[in-house]
């Protein structure tokens, strides 16, 4: 039977809604994976690990993301989601409550055209692959499997052909911020909806020297809002928010608080986005294969675990979570910045970085109205 979604009623989202509800939850399905990316949060093994959550923990979990005020986007994600036998159960489950449901699957022998199919008749909203250059080579180099890059552009293909919408995620780091433009051809070609392109955190197997420094930082989001202005394709950032600064200032003029609208950054389709500042803990929560609760599957302080806690408690009420989505307890440029409701900067890299959830964001190059760098004491 296909299963057709059911998301009547969807408003347009506050920022005062945000302490409430996320906008997006991420749920690590397993960590089990045929791939060796070598940028891998999840640090992801050819076997599942001990310890995931059962089909009827992960139910559970489904159903609680179901009680939120507004219920959020769930993401299925992974290592390879296709790897729990139970994958289709849970997508049913999760259209049956409600929640727009996308999917992360690798690109191996098992993101099958009947997998597919089977995918969308579940009900699933959206998938989402990765694809990290515009030639083999590169992207297959990226990913450690020889023939990924053809693979995915053959999973793109079917998905096209069942109707299921597609989004491309691309891991911008050293070895590719010069592509940016040969991408972006790539995937006109590949009717997608969505271009969702992450900027590297040092967690899992990411090492810190693929990160951009703020100056690539800026010279990439150049050539993304070139790209945005020119193909029919959304194009977002993750783990770059302040990128909305960049496009805010090219974009439009003071005042700007009302009327902007981060259009450019909507999976479609869904409630209309406002300037909302999605961050870390902000409008996003991650819930590990294990059930731990995470501000992001990039920011690796547990704040909870199911199902000893309620998702929706652990996001309201935990200590972190509160403090993410507070902007004045930023630090150093960021808790003076114009910008810091908007952006606020990566949680996620601050903390990689430094150690400190609040510090300043370590890559941007932009210097608030006002604000002097400290002098050492040596100086």
């Amino acid at each position: 039977m296909l299963r057709v979604p059911n998301h009547q009623g969807a408003r347009p989202l506050r920022r005062s809604d945000l302490n409430r509800s996320p906008l997006l939850v991420f749920y690590e399905t397993t960590q089990a994976c045929d791939l060796v990316c070598f940028h891998c949060r999840a640090c992801a093994q050819t076997e599942p690990p001990p310890g995931e959550l059962s089909t009827a923990d992960a139910l559970r979990m489904i159903g609680q993301l179901a009680e939120f005020p507004d219920p959020p986007m769930l993401i299925l994600t992974g290592g390879d989601p296709l790897k729990r036998r139970d994958l289709y159960q849970l997508v049913e489950a999760a259209v049956d409550a409600g929640l727009h449901t996308s999917i992360t699957p690798s690109a191996t022998p098992l993101a099958t055209y009947d997998a597919l199919h089977r995918l969308r008749d579940c009900g699933i909203s959206r998938v989402a692959i990765s694809l990290d250059g515009p030639t083999a080579a590169a992207h297959d180099a990226f990913r450690g499997v020889k023939g990924s890059f053809d693979r995915t552009l053959e999973i793109l293909t079917d998905a096209r052909t069942l109707g299921i919408p597609t989004q491309v995620n691309t891991t911008i780091h050293r070895g590719n911020v010069d592509r940016i433009g040969a991408m972006a051809s790539l995937l006109a070609a590949q009717h997608i909806a969505l271009w969702s392109v992450f900027f590297l955190v040092p967690v899992g197997r990411a090492s810190a020297d693929m990160r951009l420094t703020a100056d690539e930082c800026e010279d990439a989001f150049s050539q993304l809002w070139f790209e945005a202005r020119r193909r029919r394709y959304a194009i977002k950032t993750t783990e770059a928010p302040h990128y909305r600064r960049y496009v805010l200032r090219h974009q439009h003029p003071a005042p700007w608080e009302e009327s902007y609208t981060e259009a450019f950054s909507a999976p479609k389709p869904t409630r209309a986005f406002s300037a909302l500042g999605i961050n870390d803990g902000k409008g996003v929560m991650f819930v590990s294969h294990k059930g731990q609760i995470y501000p992001s599957g990039f920011l690796p302080i547990e704040c909870g675990e199911f199902p000893r806690d309620h998702v929706v408690n652990v996001y309201q009420n935990s200590p972190i979570f509160q403090a993410l989505r507070d902007p004045d307890r930023l630090q150093g440029k960021c808790g003076v910045c114009e910008y810091r409701k908007l952006c606020g900067g990566s949680r996620a890299r601050a903390y990689a970085i430094t150690g400190n959830l609040f510090a300043q964001e370590p890559d941007c190059n932009y210097q608030p109205e006002g604000w002097r760098e400290p002098v050492s004491a040596s100086n």
